[in-house]
């Protein structure tokens, strides 16, 4: 291996984008690189050890809900094929959005409840011989074939927010649980869901049992116990899966940290865990660490981060970024997930469409969409400054955990290392970045986040 010699990596430069409260500057390039030098100075240092190696990441995005793709496919379609490049490629200002999660059926940010296999009252379809993927086809499936014609990379979450209604003890959207004896058909659900997608041209790389299955206050929603999940895991849905060679990977729970119990009991059942590929997490209740602890237990399982809503006070005239980078791309990667969804993609000014008795009425899109018209929003500047600069295949590496700085580092595949720095202190701070003995120093306002990239 060829010795660099001391006067090259001397001249080592890392280049910066930054993001500041006031937006004066958002995901912008700074124009003077920072330069590699002898470590120096009493400032706090983040040592990078790229020797240090955890998960593999997937990506980073956005849920893209119905209501987003309905707001998306209004758009004119030239301005609609400009804002995809910006959200799917990495050149210029543009932020290479990895990863999706999409709701199978109707999650409650769409403009009405619906399924694949809705039915008159009384009806049955246990062969789901009347099962069509036609509610998506106006806006969910014509938004994701021009994605993939941009990013063919592109990973796909899918989650349902409830079973047909007619599977249900409720017969009702909101909250009620799935019939014992619809657990075969709900199975053959979600095979006829992958499937069908597959023939459109787009690949469902995981999906997840249920969204929230502790939750029966939304439009739709369906309560889903940890026994009940297992049950249907090692019993209809794996086998199936199985059965119609279908490698889309299942993921448990896909709700909040407060409960690790509930993945843990699933996963110390091995006819349920020879089917999980992993768990998934939402940050709405309990402690990022709680992640770690599903790690430690099952180490050969992944983790994912399939959903968090970030809104901002519009009023205010600032961006409180420091926050949710901080809690968000760098707690979470922090504790072993290998992706992170954000809450959602795209909203219109009133916070919809949404579901009525049980929509959110109060989520703010990563855009806010207003007929042609295009606001980003914190959400889209929390993602982005992971996204542009960590696509997938890349690894996290050691990284100093400062309690004043928080920051996660990454090498990419192509062998370049990214760290992301949040400073959520009321004051500016000055520090240094070390790498292989060599370190440059950094300041960051108050507030502040920024992506460094060597």
């Amino acid at each position: 291996m060829a010795v660099i010699p001391q006067t090259l990596r001397a001249q080592k430069k890392a280049t910066y984008w930054l993001t500041t409260p006031d937006k004066s500057s958002l995901l912008q390039l700074q124009k003077t690189p920072l330069n590699f030098t002898e470590p120096s100075g009493s400032n706090p240092t983040i040592n990078v050890d790229d020797k240090q190696t955890f998960q593999t990441m997937d990506g980073f995005g956005f849920a893209l809900t119905g209501g987003s793709a309905q707001l998306i496919m209004r758009m004119d379609p030239a301005k609609r094929a400009a804002l995809l490049q910006e959200l799917f490629t990495d050149s210029g200002n543009n932020i290479s959005v990895s990863y999706l999660r999409v709701s199978i059926g109707s999650s409650d940010m769409n403009d009405h409840v619906y399924s694949y296999d809705d039915l008159p009252e009384g009806q049955t379809d246990p062969d789901m011989a009347k099962f069509s993927l036609a509610p998506d086809q106006k806006d969910v499936i014509p938004v994701l074939k021009q994605i993939l014609a941009i990013n063919p990379r592109i990973k796909i979450l899918g989650s349902p927010w409830s079973a047909p209604l007619w599977m249900k003890t409720t017969g009702v959207a909101k909250g009620g649980v799935l019939k014992p004896e619809c657990f075969a058909a709900y199975a053959t659900y979600f095979v006829k869901y992958i499937q069908g997608m597959k023939a459109e041209g787009i690949p469902i790389d995981a999906i997840t049992i249920q969204n929230e299955p502790l939750n029966e206050k939304n439009t739709p929603s369906m309560v889903m116990l940890a026994p009940e999940e297992a049950d249907f895991i090692k019993n209809d849905l794996g086998p199936d899966f199985a059965k119609a060679g279908i490698k889309t990977k299942i993921v448990l729970y896909d709700h909040n940290l407060d409960h690790p119990a509930y993945p843990l009991s699933i996963l110390r059942d091995p006819a349920a865990n020879k089917y999980v590929d992993g768990t998934g997490f939402h940050l709405y209740g309990g402690t990022v660490d709680a992640m770690t602890e599903v790690h430690n237990a099952f180490p050969d399982k992944n983790l994912y981060f399939t959903e968090q809503s970030v809104t901002e006070d519009r009023g205010s005239g600032t961006m409180d970024i420091a926050d949710p980078v901080a809690k968000i791309i760098i707690g979470v990667s922090r504790n072993w997930s290998r992706n992170i969804l954000l809450w959602n993609l795209a909203a219109d000014p009133q916070f919809g469409p949404h579901t009525n008795d049980g929509g959110c009425t109060g989520c703010q899109g990563a855009l806010t969409i207003d007929g042609d018209h295009v606001a980003r929003d914190l959400a889209y500047y929390t993602i982005a400054h992971a996204s542009k600069f960590v696509p997938p295949g890349s690894v996290r590496i050691g990284s100093s955990d400062l309690n004043t700085l928080p920051n996660v580092a990454f090498k990419t595949a192509a062998g370049r290392e990214v760290i992301i720095v949040a400073n959520p202190g009321d004051s500016s701070q000055t520090f240094n970045v070390q790498y292989h003995n060599r370190a440059f120093t950094a300041v960051l306002s108050a507030g502040a986040v920024a992506t460094y990239i060597w």
